[in-house]
């Protein structure tokens, strides 16, 4: 039998605490927007005035009755095991709730946008039209966690910290008064990108700490940064409401051509291993330790690896829904999973969830895209590898689709089945969770048809054990017991100077120089310097937005100022500096190819001159669609343009004129490229994967030495490319320069020459 509970609104709980001297261990703060209770050698609750809460004293200490019954339930009990809570919460909530908890939110911008990708209404209106706070729910936010019984949330962008840390007051306490009191569990893509044009010094300050992408800390070799970056990036997380990152993406980036190369950490499976262990650690772990309210629940993604797309095609379309295996080499890209996210170091000791890619891997298991595939998901992930925790599919996997082309849904091998019958046979296959879907009616459309099949008793089951797993990273983050941020402190440690610090030595570290030919760099400080402006083709991204052409400068100038004498033509200059990007090849497919009597597809090009694919694959590995008659998706023989072009022509145009003057070449790398267009013409070149522009000029200047390295290869030319095996890392031909430096996996220079340090040891 339970001990009797006393139940008390705060009011009394103070009065309580004047007349007996505090005898009870905890103690009451009366915050601005919300109350917190701390308990003495317990958890600290916070709870909303008006939603409804009140607090319970048993054994003199205080917990929040989140289900208004007047008791202490297991699952408001702070002190049992979270796996003892969840377990008793998933048998209260109704089939409603559990559907509800199955769901991953839409993209929510905060406030939300008038039209458009992520575009919100508050009360019936537009947001400027509105008069409502950038901090309040919108429309929709209100429907899907009343209606729809939603609790995990995807935001995007930001007005600015304060404004997420009281949207997320708003949204908790909204929750919070809706029956079980079940919190929202708020997360977000990676956001911790650098602005090239953002100056920095010891007391920079900005909406969030800026740090290379995770490329970039790969090219550091050095795991104890990505696990830093971690550390930082929870704490500034938890500040802003998220408490669960969508990330880091481990996929081995073993084809590349792909599109979201970017996003990885490298090709190498030792590396990327090590990186990905370092990162979840740092998310996870609460001051190094155990789960605590720093915490940061880590989705790894994108079981099984989502790095081998056949000829770089990416899954985000119809065109790209295939993975291939032609080394018969999938363990190396399970290897970051299973020896990295699910072996940490620290005392979380796996990643707290999963997303499979959208992709069909072909010849492992049914011919359906992974988060259908029960092989891979129940025999494989859990199975073999025992794998606890949750498991949501990737964004939009059971919407409809109606083009290969088209950013639509992503049911690949499955666009036959109903929306209902592919939440079922996800469902059926492991999953717990579906990113992008904020309409529950097809999760209890899936039951019924469960219940058809397996009976009622064993469909509640499978429910109730999904519930469990993800109130396990609800409750281990302790959300449960308090949710609410102070909007001073969020303030005080998003982006603060130490952590700003932090991320700007990690992007002087990523940065790789791969050329100093007669020792050009480093440049003396205020030499004059000749910039030349960049043009910028117009392009189109996924959803149909046009970005019209323009010539911008390629750096901050303001900054470059501060380094070097600016001057506007190269006779004037000491040196030239040219800013450029890697080639942007396009994407596999292409409409008018269609339309001229072709398949459609077409090369995914790494050099900046048009390239035709003449000794592409006769036959595809890979291919077939119901929206297609045909599935050989070779391109062979078929030519593309790169994007930009362009950029080989300044670099090659500024050596011209620049005669046997220096000319210095920074590029933004997204992915390997070819070099030899334009290493003949640069005395120097550095290349990064997203820094400040400040940091650049720390390098060329030797106010900092190069130490970082390539994470992967570069190729020598595109014949290699198309020899390459997309599931089989370093199996190209590197490129070599004039001075006979090798471009392959782990080069890079320092101010004497060739690093060959413990780090090239242990991984090269």
């Amino acid at each position: 039998m339970k001990k009797p509970t006393i139940k008390f609104t705060a009011t009394t709980l103070i009065l309580l605490c004047i007349l007996t001297s505090c005898s009870e261990k905890f103690t009451i703060d009366q915050k601005e927007n919300y109350t917190k209770v701390i308990n003495s050698d317990g958890a600290t609750l916070g709870y909303s005035p008006e939603s409804g809460i009140k607090i319970i004293s048993q054994d003199r200490y205080a917990f929040k009755d989140l289900n208004k019954n007047g008791t202490l339930d297991s699952y408001e009990d702070w002190r049992l095991p979270i796996a003892e809570r969840a377990k008793d919460l998933a048998s209260q909530m109704s089939l409603e709730d559990i559907s509800g908890l199955m769901l991953y939110s839409s993209h929510q911008s905060i406030p939300g946008s008038s039209r458009g990708f992520g575009a919100s209404q508050y009360g019936g209106k537009p947001f400027p039209e509105s008069g409502a706070l950038a901090s309040d729910l919108s429309d929709d936010q209100k429907k899907f966690l009343t209606d729809d019984h939603l609790r995990h949330v995807l935001i995007t962008s930001v007005e600015s910290p304060a404004v997420a840390a009281q949207w997320n007051n708003n949204a908790q306490a909204f929750a919070e008064g809706l029956y079980l009191g079940i919190p929202v569990n708020t997360s977000s893509d990676p956001r911790h990108g650098s602005d090239s044009y953002a100056e920095f010094n010891a007391g920079a300050g900005g909406s969030i700490s800026m740090w290379p992408g995770t490329l970039g800390i790969a090219a550091t070799f050095d795991p104890s940064i990505m696990k830093q970056f971690g550390e930082i990036g929870s704490k500034e997380y938890r500040a802003l409401g998220i408490a669960t990152a969508l990330s880091p993406q481990i996929d081995l980036a073993t084809e590349p051509r792909w599109s979201r190369f970017d996003g990885t950490m490298g090709e190498d499976p030792d590396l990327a291993t090590d990186l990905a262990r370092a990162y979840v650690d740092g998310f996870q772990s609460t001051d190094g330790g155990d789960w605590g309210m720093q915490s940061v629940n880590a989705m790894v993604k994108h079981w099984p690896g989502g790095g081998p797309e056949e000829g770089g095609r990416d899954g985000h379309f119809g065109y790209g829904a295939y993975a291939v295996y032609p080394g018969k080499n999938i363990a190396d890209h399970i290897k970051p999973f299973t020896e990295g996210a699910f072996k940490l170091d620290g005392p979380t000791k796996m990643a707290a969830a999963v997303m499979p890619y959208y992709t069909i891997s072909t010849g492992e298991g049914e011919n359906v895209a992974n988060g259908y595939n029960k092989y891979l998901i129940t025999d494989i992930l859990r199975g073999k590898y025992g794998y606890e925790g949750v498991l949501c599919t990737d964004w939009g996997i059971t919407r409809d689709i109606t083009s290969v082309s088209k950013f639509e849904g992503k049911p690949f091998g499955v666009e036959n089945l109903s929306v209902a019958e592919r939440h079922y046979k996800a469902i059926a296959a492991g999953m717990d969770q579906f990113g992008g879907n904020n309409d529950m009616g097809p999760v209890l459309e899936a039951y019924k048809l469960g219940v058809a099949e397996l009976g009622e008793e064993a469909m509640r089951a499978r429910f109730e054990a999904s519930a469990v797993r993800l109130l396990t990273n609800i409750f281990r983050v302790g959300l449960f017991e308090n949710p609410y941020l102070e909007v001073a402190e969020t303030e005080k440690i998003v982006g603060n100077s130490e952590f700003m610090k932090a991320g700007f030595d990690a992007q002087l570290k990523s940065i790789v120089m791969l050329k100093n030919q007669n020792k050009t760099l480093p440049v003396e400080a205020k030499k004059k310097v000749y910039v030349p402006q960049r043009y910028v083709a117009p392009t189109t991204n996924w959803w149909g937005i046009t970005t019209p052409e323009k010539t911008v400068d390629a750096f901050n100038m303001q900054v470059v100022a501060k380094y070097f004498d600016v001057v506007d033509s190269p006779e004037e200059a000491d040196f030239a500096l040219v800013g450029i990007y890697s080639p942007n090849g396009g994407v596999g497919y292409d409409y008018a190819d269609l339309e001229n009597g072709s398949n459609g597809y077409v090369p995914i090009s790494l050099q900046y001159d048009t390239y035709t694919a003449d000794t592409a694959r006769e036959v595809s590995l890979a291919g077939g669609s119901p929206l297609e008659d045909f599935t050989n998706r070779t391109y062979k023989g078929k030519t593309v343009n790169t994007i930009n072009t362009t950029d080989m022509q300044l670099v090659n145009d500024t050596k011209t004129k620049m005669g046997d003057k220096p000319v210095i070449v920074s590029v933004k790398v997204g992915k390997p490229m070819i070099f030899s267009e334009i290493e003949g013409s640069a005395s120097a070149i550095v290349v990064h994967m997203g820094v400040q522009d400040q940091a650049l000029m720390e390098i060329i200047t030797g106010a900092v030495e190069p130490s970082a390295l390539l994470p992967f290869q570069m190729p020598v030319d595109m014949l290699t490319v198309e020899a390459q095996f997309e599931d089989v890392p370093r199996d190209m031909k590197p490129y070599i320069d004039a001075d006979g430096n090798t471009y392959d996996f782990a080069y890079g220079l320092n101010w004497s020459g060739v690093i060959d340090d413990a780090r090239v040891k242990k991984y090269k």
